[in-house]
Order: structure tokens, then sequence, then C-alpha cells
């Protein structure tokens, strides 16, 4: 009997019952995403000139258009306060709640461990990192705490990444719905990270490290539990 050909190598890594597949994969992603955020780390503690170059360039540009857009303001105070922190934490809530009235408890645990150790994680980091935020002649926004990774940015990411995750599988077949929920997914977290920074209380690379930090939490942990779903014979992460 002729052996079956093997599949290519992009598809095989994109396969979660594949001991080479998905699990690895992601796992693969969340080192390379952690490293990154250790780098930028190490910068932003070391205050590598260029990068604080660069920060200042863009709050300072950002700041001066502000202050002659009122109407900007207020939109990317919108922006920040209706995709904020709190809100990203109960719209995960309501999904846990929903994964859990489907009888669907490893994802609602997922969802809530996901969301609970990157939060933890944020605030860890910016008690160590203990960055102060932009110090603007005539702020138009103000916010307390540390600065390094923005908490908006990070939460953004995470509230973005789960219901990514859980929501995909329900667009097979349906090219055009996955399209819109990325672009959806993308697009909360880059709006939530450009009202930080257009508001003056964060620096571009605070926000650059929250989306980094929960880039690298949301894919570690669907590699977790992908891998713990393929050793026990369940449906892949997020799957139907």
């Amino acid at each position: 009997m002729p052996l079956s050909p093997e599949p290519p190598f992009s598809a095989s890594r994109l396969d979660a019952d594949s001991p080479r597949g998905l699990p690895r994969s992601t796992a693969a992603a969340a080192s390379f995403l952690l490293g990154l955020f250790a780098l930028l780390t190490l910068l932003v503690v070391d205050g590598w000139e260029p990068l604080r170059a660069a920060d200042l360039r863009v709050t300072t540009a950002l700041h001066g258009y502000a202050l002659d857009h009122p109407g900007w303001v207020r939109a990317m105070i919108a922006v920040s306060a209706v995709f904020g922190p709190n809100c990203q934490r109960v719209a995960a809530g309501l999904l846990v709640v929903w994964l859990l009235v489907r009888g669907r408890r490893r994802p609602a645990l997922w969802v809530a461990v996901t969301m609970t150790a990157g939060g933890l994680l944020g605030l860890a980091f910016r008690l160590l990192v203990r960055r102060h935020r932009p110090d603007l002649p005539d702020p138009v926004a103000h916010a307390w705490g540390y600065a390094y990774p923005s908490g908006h940015a990070l939460n953004a990411v995470l509230g973005a990444g789960v219901f990514l995750v859980v929501l995909l599988p329900f667009t097979r077949g349906r090219p055009g719905r996955r399209v819109v929920l990325c672009v959806v997914a993308a697009a909360v977290a880059v709006l939530t990270g450009v009202s930080r920074v257009a508001l003056g209380v964060h620096w571009t690379s605070d926000v650059v490290g929250g989306w980094v930090l929960g880039a690298a939490v949301v894919v570690a942990s669907t590699a977790g539990l992908t891998a713990a779903g393929t050793r026990r014979g369940y449906p892949a992460a997020g799957s139907r």
C-alpha cells in the first residue's frame, strides 16, 4: 500500500493533533514574544537613548496635536474608557459565564487564568521597572501609577486574544467572518494603545511593551491548553 504523502510543513505546524504541530508552534511563538519583551524591558530600564528620543518625539508631536484638537482628545478618552482594563475584565467574565453555560469548563478556566495571569504580570513589571509617565505642560489627561508596561494596552490584547481564540472556531467555513473577527480584535488592541500615547499618559514603548506581553501571555496559555488537550484527547483550544 503506498504511503500517504506527508502534509506540508506549514500545515503540520498548525495541526493540534500532531506532537510537532500547534502546541510546539504556539510555544515557539510565546518564547519569541517573551524574548522580545525582555529585550524591550532591558532597554527601558537602561534608558537606551535612541528609545528615549523616539518616545519623546512621538509624545511631543501627539501632545501638540491634542492641544489643538479637543475633539480628538474626547475621542481618545472615550476609546480609553470603553476598552479600559475594567471593561476588558467584565467582558472576559461574561465570556467565562457563556462558556460555562455551554458546558465548556476548560476554555472558561483558560480565559479566567489568562486574564488574571496577564494582569498580575503587568502589575509586577510596573512595580519592578517603576518608570514614570510623561510629565507634559498643560496635560490633556491624567493617570496614576507607573508607566511600563501599559495596563490598557496589555489588557486590550488579553481581552481581544481570549475572544479571538474562543470565537475563531465558529468562523470555520466563513472566511469573511474570520477576517472581521481578526480585524475587530486587532483594532481594539491598536486603538486602545494609541489612545494612551495620544492622551500623553504613556510613552510609546510602554504601549508596545503592553502589547507584546499581552500577546505572549495569550500565546503561552494557548500553547499550554492545546498541549494538555492533545495529551488527554480533548478538542483543540477554542474548538466547538
